[in-house]
């Protein structure tokens, strides 16, 4: 048995509760305001608040494949720095995990490397290639529940209509990049908008991400699948997942903490490249009110490593995506809950927690409750730190967050009961 002590929890009202908690590998054991057990391993967490661990529902851990920019043991570490106990693995690494043999191996890799859960996606088509279906069935078997093709869209209808019929046979989700290449010339490189007439490049219409949607929303309502969209970017998004989610389809739909955070104003170099790109202060409006009036269910960053070198490129050469298991926390805490208050502390952790972990099925996660899983985090809601990406242990350093000051920073990470992240505290 493990105790912390002293720890502040987060009342449903909004206030803060000084109690302890006992803990071990298989859970939490118990809450109380005051705990006399013999333990093994007290922590005492005075002045620190603890919240259940944060769950991503989309990474990048690049291996295998493109280890030159991630692999599983940084991206997990990163992901631990950041808070994040549960993250799920976009499978656009090389071999695709498209076959069951390919996802025995990968499963192997995880288990040996990562240091908090990893859940992997399987691809929808075989290689990512909008031609052939991946083994789903398959996969399934082996527990495998959720499917993307994430980096690209599922090219076509056809395609994704069956997908969507076996998925829906295996009681698994579909997990969608919407993306229709025709609307996107080859060199554009941030939204189509303002900001890349000032700069002189060529924009992504918005209409390239809710084109797609709009047709795989339809499929869903025909087929009866578990839907859900990646990195909504658009207005034009929100109000057709609104529109679905009120004739009943089973869709949901995830922003990231850049495109909360950020808009098209605020491109100046290619760590503000990423895609979906950055787009217009409508749009990341409508995003924010989405998230706020539930028509987005939650936050899911999209970490995107890349090596410097592939960043320094330019924007129209170098590779889209930015890092952002190690900041979303902090960032968004500072910015929403602590300056602007528009989300409270608890809205917070519900995007970022327990949103997930409802939708996707892992049913002792994103609380803090007595049989729950001891998958925990203390943070620090009044020390600032300034963001420095050479601190990151992520290979990844491509952020465009490099010397924002924030608060709410993780202080220590327990996985299963044991501190996989712990700070150095002065």
């Amino acid at each position: 048995m493990k105790l912390i002590k002293h720890a502040m929890l987060l009342e449903k009202d909004n206030t803060y509760r000084k109690m302890d908690v006992a803990y071990d590998a298989s859970g939490i054991c118990a809450i109380e305001e005051h705990l006399d057990i013999e333990a093994q391993e007290v922590l005492d967490a005075d002045g620190l608040v603890l919240l259940p661990g944060l769950i991503d529902v989309h990474v990048h851990l690049r291996e295998p494949g493109y280890e030159h920019k991630e692999t599983i043991q940084t991206g997990t570490m990163a992901a631990a720095h950041g808070g994040f106990t549960t993250i799920m693995a976009m499978p656009n690494v090389i071999p695709y995990p498209d076959n069951v043999e390919t996802m025995k191996q990968y499963l192997e890799k995880i288990k040996q490397d990562s240091v908090v859960h990893v859940i992997p996606y399987g691809t929808i088509t075989k290689g990512e290639k909008s031609k052939e279906l991946s083994d789903i069935k398959g996969m399934s078997q082996l527990g495998i529940h959720a499917y993307s093709d994430d980096g690209v869209g599922v090219a076509k209808e056809d395609i994704m209509k069956e997908a969507m019929e076996v998925c829906k046979k295996e009681d698994a989700m579909i997990v969608a990049h919407t993306e229709d290449m025709s609307y996107r010339k080859p060199t554009a490189c941030m939204h189509e908008g303002i900001r890349n007439k000032e700069l002189g490049f060529v924009g992504i219409p918005s209409a390239c991400e809710y084109a797609q949607m709009l047709r795989d929303l339809k499929l869903a309502k025909e087929t009866g699948v578990k839907y859900h969209v990646c990195h909504m970017s658009a207005k034009e998004s929100v109000q057709y997942l609104k529109e679905y989610k009120e004739a009943g389809v089973d869709c949901s739909g995830e922003v990231t903490a850049h495109h909360l955070l950020l808009n098209e104003m605020d491109v100046y170099d290619p760590n503000h490249k990423m895609n979906p790109p950055l787009r217009g202060k409508d749009d990341q409006e409508a995003l924010i009110e989405g998230l706020l009036d539930g028509t987005i269910d939650m936050i899911a960053n999209d970490h995107a490593p890349h090596s410097e070198a592939e960043k320094a490129k330019g924007m129209v050469e170098a590779p889209f995506g930015i890092v952002s298991l190690e900041t979303a926390f902090p960032l968004l805490y500072t910015r929403f809950v602590k300056d602007e208050k528009r989300f409270t502390m608890q809205q917070l952790i519900h995007f970022m927690s327990e949103a997930p972990a409802k939708r996707f099925g892992f049913t002792n996660k994103g609380k803090l409750a007595v049989g729950h899983a001891s998958d925990m985090i203390l943070v620090d809601l009044n020390t600032p730190r300034v963001i420095d990406k050479k601190k990151f242990f992520s290979k990844g350093k491509n952020t465009p967050f490099d010397g924002w000051e924030c608060y709410g920073n993780v202080v220590t990470t327990i996985v299963d009961g044991s501190i996989v992240y712990k700070e150095e505290r002065k």
